[in-house]
């Protein structure tokens, strides 16, 4: 009853000592009444105060105008006396707010009349401090060193101004200490300060009692109990760079918008210096709620949507914690100030727009119509507009807020068939906003772009005999226009190079497959040449050439042809043979000519006989028979043979000749032609000093003959050799090689066996070009060079020069002799003799003086110990 007395007494102290004010610069009339008034105590008159006449109310019909604050004041019609009508709970109604008013309208009728009047609620204290938690755990290690600093939870009071929370009170104890930080206008907080080291042996845990106190008469208290328990971890704590940091952030900024960065350094080493960083909310704050801080990196963004019409400032709490065992923390403020902004976006809206635009429209065509509209007034209001990226358009602006987007640059749609064009609005607002809208511009073709091959020649490879009309090739040109001005059609184009092609193939004008007209014959066409044009439907059209390299591949198409003298079709040859002959005497030799290339004319020789017969072989390489061994009185007197000469080729074609072998008594009976088989010699006979006399005779004979010739003819020789020069062997990738002397040339075919090696030459055809595979050569225009033991130098011009006369024959029958004699007296008794075989007239070339023929022979020379089957021309 006492209290309740002396509350009365103050609401009326109050009351008489704040009574009713006329706000001068406003004509207002404001009261004032603490909360927790009871019901009935007078606020002010406002009879008085109006200049009201007292009867006039209850006629007039005078009252307060409904509202939010109305129930808690009635007004006394008979006396005009503004009273309370309920409790005031100034806490409920303005929170923490220093200043609180509630509005309030009276109305009069008759005539009408409103007054406008405020009623200020003074706060009592009628709130004491309270913690959020009655126990506070509090973790100290055993190592901290006097004067560090432990925060402590802060108390929440209701009750603003003087009746605020003021400070915080610390139970007596011999370790700590209370630093309480704040009063006046800011919050406060407190601290626990170590003034003395701990010792966890001794003491494990420390128990403390933390009072908040208000400033309220009487004043009011919580308290809140504080374990401190003693661990020894590690022992240094986070300190922050500064102790208040301060920013500024927009209302309406974004989520996750930067505000600041907090840094806080932990001199410990490994987890005990890895710093978490945190935003401590002990009052539960909803505006502190708005922000959020990355825990490893101290950076503070926003979270929630930010208001300034809600709060201008928000203060921040952030503690930084290491990760040791026993971690430590530090504590610093960070004030937020809200800045108001130009929350209203530019709009953009496309009026008009071209379907498409030709890639070769002139510069400033427009493509369209843009409207730009902004809500804001002022700076704020106004706009401009801007191409982002790089783009052949630009904006112009044709009148206040329209705009016209026009063409800047060249087209090519074929580097973009479309733009999409990002145009920006920004307005002049600080900071200013934008918006963008993205206008997509097609762009159509025109025919600027010819068709295009993808190399300028093309190597084609088609096989001899293959089927008429087969697809040989297929061509493709790229245009990188679309439709028409991309449709391309294929012609051919003649080559002057190799003639006519329309009669050999032909191209498909939409595919581009080209056709043969014919079979090709790789021994008659190796190559041929032509064009084809590429050309688009697009006006004008456009066009572009490739060479096309046809080259004829040979196939094995030809059979072995078998050379004279055993080329008669139908017949059987016969050689003699004496029946004394030793293993390995010359019986015959084959010659064969492919008219394919490469391995398809690669030749070789095997013998079809009966089984059993087993006294001749043949070189499969050379075609020479030889005996195996010698005769016996069971061998037949004759044999047929049957050789049969095959090519390398795929299927591999052949050829047989038929030869009989006729065993004769005795070597006189054997006709041969300037061979002769290996013979043996004991010792050194009568014959051979005959033979050596006779010899001495020929040679001395034929030495002064040649020097006597040499003599009357070298004036009348020098300019005919003059225009011959050296002679030079080329080789080719189908395997033959080409002889060539002066303004001659030949080709040569020879066998891989390179002991027993066949060298052909024959003239080439048409200057450079092979003969025709299918021709049979002249008996006058081969050359059959097989393993030879050939002549000197000396006596290629010898034979040059007899040629030239009729007396040339009896030198010519004296040189055989000569050499023929040679070659019996100096063989070796265990060796054999290699048969020179020389036939040829390779060409033949008029003598200017005379009108005589000269005969140019092609000689050989196969050194088999040295380089075997490697070919020497000789002079």
């Amino acid at each position: 009853m006492a209290s309740k007395g002396q509350s009365r007494f103050r609401v009326g102290i109050s009351v008489y000592f704040l009574c009713w004010l006329w706000n001068i610069a406003g004509g207002q009339v404001v009261y004032s009444v603490s909360e927790e008034a009871n019901p009935g105590n007078t606020v002010g008159n406002l009879v008085k105060d109006f200049n009201l006449n007292i009867q006039d109310l209850e006629v007039r019909g005078f009252h307060i105008v409904p509202g939010p604050n109305k129930r808690y004041f009635d007004c006394n019609t008979k006396t005009g006396i503004l009273h309370v009508r309920e409790r005031i709970d100034r806490e409920e109604i303005c929170e923490q707010n220093i200043k609180c008013s509630l509005p309030l309208e009276a109305m009069i009728s008759s005539p009408l009349n409103i007054y406008r009047f405020e009623i200020h609620v003074f706060d009592i204290n009628d709130n004491a401090p309270a913690f959020r938690t009655s126990i506070t755990n509090l973790n100290v290690s055993e190592s901290a060193i006097p004067g560090e600093r432990f925060p402590l939870q802060s108390a929440f009071d209701a009750d603003v101004g003087s009746n605020s929370l003021k400070s915080y009170k610390l139970s007596p104890n011999e370790h700590f200490s209370l630093d309480v930080q704040g009063g006046g206008d800011q919050s406060v907080s407190a601290e626990l300060v170590l003034h003395k080291a701990l010792d966890r042996e001794k003491q494990s845990f420390i128990q403390l009692t933390l009072t908040a106190v208000d400033g309220g008469k009487p004043p009011k208290s919580g308290t809140t109990e504080i374990i401190v328990n003693v661990v020894d971890v590690n022992d240094n704590i986070p300190v922050f760079s500064k102790s208040l940091y301060k920013s500024k952030v927009t209302e309406n900024a974004a989520r996750g918008t930067h505000v600041l960065s907090v840094q806080a350094v932990d001199l410990d080493e490994g987890v005990n210096g890895e710093i978490i960083y945190s935003i401590v909310n002990h009052n539960n704050d909803k505006n502190v709620d708005s922000f959020s801080i990355n825990s490893e990196t101290g950076e503070i963004t926003v979270k929630k949507d930010v208001d300034y019409e809600q709060r201008d400032a928000i203060e921040l709490r952030v503690q930084a914690k290491d990760r040791g065992y026993n971690p430590k923390a530090a504590h610093c403020k960070v004030l937020v100030e809200v800045l108001d902004v130009n929350d209203n976006i530019p709009e953009i809206s496309v009026t008009s727009l071209v379907s498409t635009v030709k890639e070769d429209a002139p510069i400033d065509a427009m493509v369209g119509m843009i409207t730009v509209a902004d809500n804001d007034a002022g700076k704020n209001g106004k706009v401009t507009l801007n191409i982002q990226g790089s783009a052949p358009f630009k904006v112009q602006n044709s009148y206040k807020n329209y705009y016209t987007l026009v063409v800047n640059g060249p087209l090519d749609r074929e580097r973009a068939s479309e733009y999409n064009v990002t145009i920006t609005a920004t307005d002049e607002g600080t900071p200013p906003l934008s918006s963008t809208s993205v206008i997509t511009i097609h762009v159509s073709d025109v025919n600027d772009n010819a068709p295009r091959f993808p190399e300028p020649i093309i190597n084609v490879y088609v096989k001899e005999n293959s089927q008429i009309g087969a697809v040989i090739h297929t061509v493709s040109a790229f245009d990188p226009d679309v439709g028409d001005n991309a449709r391309i059609t294929y012609s051919l184009l003649e080559s002057s190079k190799s003639g006519p092609v329309t009669s050999m193939i032909n191209i498909n004008s939409d595919s581009g497959d080209i056709h043969s007209l014919q079979s090709f014959n790789h021994e008659e066409t190796k190559t041929f040449e032509f064009k084809v044009q590429a050309t688009d439907s697009g006006v004008p059209p456009l066009s572009s050439n490739v060479t096309v390299n046809v080259f004829i591949l040979d196939e094995n198409d030809n059979s072995p042809g078998i050379l004279p003298p055993y080329s008669e079709l139908g017949s059987v040859n016969t050689e003699n043979m004496p029946y004394s002959a030793d293993a390995g005497y010359f019986v015959a030799k084959i010659r064969a000519v492919d008219a394919d290339s490469g391995y398809n004319a690669l030749l070789s020789y095997h013998i079809s006989e009966p089984k059993g017969n087993n006294l001749f072989r043949i070189g499969t390489s050379s075609g020479e028979i030889r005996t195996k061994r010698r005769m016996s009185d069971n061998d037949l007197k004759t044999h047929p043979l049957v050789i049969l000469v095959c090519d390398n080729g795929e299927p591999s074609l052949s050829a047989t000749v038929s030869i009989d072998v006729v065993v004769v008594e005795s070597a006189g009976d054997v006709k041969t032609t300037f061979r002769h088989a290996p013979i043996k010699e004991e010792s050194f006979s009568d014959l051979n000093l005959y033979l050596l006399i006779a010899i001495v005779c020929v040679s001395v004979i034929f030495l002064l003959s040649l020097i006597s010739l040499l003599a009357v003819k070298c004036h009348r020789t020098d300019r005919s050799l003059g225009r011959y020069s050296a002679p030079m062997i080329t080789t080719h990738p189908d395997g033959s090689w080409s002889y060539s002397k002066s303004a001659q040339q030949y080709d040569v075919c020879f066998s891989s066996d390179t002991l027993k090696s066949d060298v052909v030459v024959f003239p080439a055809i048409n200057g450079g070009d092979t003969f025709t595979r299918t021709q049979t050569l002249p008996n006058k225009e081969k050359v059959s060079l097989s393993r030879n033991l050939c002549l000197s130098n000396l006596f290629q011009g010898f034979f040059s020069y007899l040629q030239l006369y009729f007396i040339e024959s009896f030198f010519v029958c004296l040189f055989v002799c000569f050499v023929f004699s040679l070659l019996i007296f100096f063989l070796p008794s265990s060796g054999h003799l290699y048969y020179a075989e020389m036939t040829t007239v390779v060409s033949r070339s008029e003598h200017k003086s005379d009108g005589c023929h000269v005969e140019w022979i092609c000689r050989c020379l196969l050194v088999k110990e040295a380089m075997p089957g490697f070919c020497v021309p000789l002079e």
